[in-house]
């Protein structure tokens, strides 16, 4: 198996990186479109502004790589950004992202239109809404941790897995085929997000 932990320039691919160690894998931390192209496995975390990461994604030649293993149905777990970056665009910029689950993304807001302290930052549980492998023998206390000011809000409800609470719902997690996306850190979950890496990493 090759995993690969995709590099962008406003990753947070190092924390990955020292999880799956710990969990006795040996990821290689690339932005090399050749070697994303071979992966068997793919680890897309991102932190930062939508955008930008859009713009690295095109102008390295990455984008394309991450395309043609989404067409090859290689599994992928993308981590806060990198999730959102599978939708088609975000109230965060112009760019259009990859466009593998439709839909855009949205600033957290409350329903009503309140006052919402953003970025949402802390521990939340979430609620599962469909099946996904991922979050086989999760448990209804376990919780998450979460930084972001936007969330993915896909336009049928069918790739939604897991929801959250933050001034009302959000979406926490979405999956296309052998694709799935998490709003939360997994890397900085403790043991929640420690057995969820596991079951990605492991799981084939």
């Amino acid at each position: 198996m090759s995993l690969v932990i995709v590099k962008t320039e406003i990753g947070n691919f190092g924390s990955v990186e020292n999880m799956c160690r710990r969990l006795g894998a040996d990821p290689v931390v690339s932005s090399d479109p050749e070697v994303i192209a071979g992966a068997t496995k793919l680890l897309f975390p991102g932190v930062g502004a939508f955008d930008p990461a859009v713009d690295y994604l095109n102008r390295t030649g990455l984008r394309e790589a991450l395309d043609r293993q989404f067409e090859a149905e290689t599994p992928v777990l993308a981590i806060c950004l990198g999730m959102q970056l599978l939708l088609e665009r975000s109230e965060e910029g112009t760019l259009p992202g990859l466009g593998w689950i439709p839909g855009e993304v949205r600033h957290l807001r409350r329903p009503h239109g309140d006052e919402l302290r953003v970025p949402h930052m802390g521990w939340s549980p979430i609620s599962p809404v469909s099946y996904n492998p991922l979050f086989d023998g999760a448990q209804a206390a376990d919780r998450y941790y979460f930084v972001h000011s936007y969330a993915a809000v896909p336009s049928n409800d069918r790739h939604i897995v897991a929801t959250a609470e933050y001034g009302g719902t959000f979406v926490a997690a979405v999956a296309i085929g052998n694709v799935t996306g998490v709003q939360f850190h997994p890397e900085k979950s403790h043991r929640y997000g420690k057995a969820l890496i596991r079951r990605f990493v492991e799981d084939g």
